[in-house]
């Protein structure tokens, strides 16, 4: 039979049947629909990127990881991740030069390595630049604090979050209300709004001054990228939605309390695993709280959010409370790595085709510490990514002896001071961007790619 017709191609709910028992079939390449995907069977080497923030940075004497190379020994913070030693590289000595001392804004430049009052695209966006022709969606960006993203545009712009599982699964994967063509009037509509909005843009830009002229600029490239969305909203349309089984559904399709933060932040995890696995996007970014706002965990006993246990002051409890809290934190990017890994595609597990970079861009929140940042990188071997080893740029300086983590003082310095001012983290986003197929020579302030975690 001819694979190129659809009669040969299989539902993703086609079923073995015989000796009185259903078998389902994994997906295969056949199921794919011609209308659907179809870029995703041509392109043969797909790469995805997911970057997720804990704000508040850790407590550093339970996480940090002491010693170099291969045969470390994972600290008590990041027990959880030692099921996944082969597939994670935790990273020490890392900042950005920019995000010394700036307090709770360093969130914003964790992606970007720019400036706080002048900062310019994110690594993610950068990539979905790229992967965007191939989606349906440019780019999932996700947020406990719903509206304030990881995310931001070349021109600074921070781009919106969605904080809701239930409402991020309807916009992906159900069919609006009014079928097809009501969908469509409202592209079009949308489309003749900017056109009628770029005319009168037009008009004006000849009665602004040069500041005014600035912020001018800034709107219309937000009005550009809603144009390009709606064309790209627009040749979808007619391409079906992919078909997700009812117990997914009701997995996902739910509003889900966060005060029941494991079960919050598995939801999200599994809404991209869905969006990578359905090829509707292959960039993402979550934020599990914005500086100041990080989650209380009541289902551990820890009551107080990470803002507060930050600012601990070294009072016991609420290091221990920041301690729980942060090993919580990491055994949930924990699952969804067993998420990726555990989901299968004809290339071969998800996490093989996805580069994971978890962390903060802050260390020592009581002081408001960036220097020597936490940071986890993860899967994307496909990409070119290894593993397996303890990657610390502090070891690297000769004047660094070791950790003495039953000295805080010593560990708090480091974690105000770089050890290594050559350890810069834009060097890890060039590589991922790089990694990812973005044809950049430098990203933010860097000065090279970070050969260690790449083959």
């Amino acid at each position: 039979m001819n694979i190129q017709t659809n009669r040969w191609q299989l539902s993703r709910r086609h079923t073995l049947k015989g000796l009185g028992v259903m078998i389902g079939l994994p997906f295969l390449n056949c199921m794919v629909p011609k209308s659907y995907g179809a870029k995703m069977v041509e392109n043969q080497h797909i790469k995805r990127s997911i970057f997720a923030y804990i704000p508040n940075g850790v407590n550093t004497l339970d996480y940090q990881i002491t010693e170099e190379g291969k045969d470390y020994h994972f600290s008590k913070t990041l027990k959880s991740l030692e099921a996944h030693r082969n597939e994670v590289t935790p990273i020490s000595g890392l900042y950005h030069p920019h995000g010394l001392g700036t307090a709770h804004n360093c969130e914003k430049i964790w992606l970007t390595g720019g400036k706080i009052n002048a900062n310019s695209i994110s690594v993610d966006q950068l990539i979905a630049r790229r992967t965007s022709e191939f989606t349906r969606h440019t780019s999932l960006e996700l947020s406990n604090s719903g509206g304030r993203s990881l995310a931001w545009t070349n021109e600074g712009i921070q781009l919106p979050a969605a904080r809701n599982p239930a409402q991020v699964f309807r916009q992906m994967f159900k069919a609006p209300k009014g079928g097809l063509d009501t969908q469509l009037r409202n592209i079009q509509k949308q489309g003749s709004i900017l056109n009628t909005v770029m005319d009168e843009v037009k008009s004006l830009e000849t009665k602004l001054g040069k500041e005014d002229k600035g912020r001018l600029d800034q709107y219309l490239t937000s009005v550009s990228e809603l144009e390009l969305r709606s064309t790209r909203a627009e040749q979808w349309i007619h391409t079906p939605l992919p078909v997700v089984d009812k117990n997914t559904q009701k997995s996902l399709n739910r509003n889900v309390s966060e005060n029941e933060v494991g079960d919050y932040f598995r939801t999200m995890y599994d809404l991209i695993v869905l969006a990578f696995q359905t090829d509707m996007t292959r960039v993402a970014t979550f934020s599990t709280g914005v500086e100041g706002k990080g989650l209380a965990i009541p289902e551990i006993g820890v009551l107080s959010g990470r803002h507060s246990l930050s600012h601990h002051g070294g009072n016991e409890d609420r290091l221990n409370d920041l301690s729980k809290s942060d090993a919580f934190n990491i055994a949930q990017f924990s699952y969804f790595i067993a998420r990726l890994k555990e989901t299968t595609e004809p290339q071969g597990s998800l996490l093989d085709t996805t580069v994971a970079l978890y962390g903060s861009g802050m260390t020592y929140g009581h002081s408001h510490g960036c220097a020597n940042l936490p940071l986890i990188l993860a899967g994307g071997s496909k990409l070119g990514f290894k593993h397996g080893t303890h990657v610390d740029f502090n070891s690297k300086v000769k004047t660094f002896t070791k950790y003495t983590l039953d000295n805080p003082g010593s560990q708090y310095r480091i974690c105000h001071n770089p050890v290594n001012k050559k350890a810069l983290m834009s060097n890890l986003l060039l590589t991922i961007a790089q990694k990812s197929d973005i044809e950049v020579e430098s990203f933010g302030d860097s000065t090279g790619t970070m050969d260690e975690v790449t083959r």
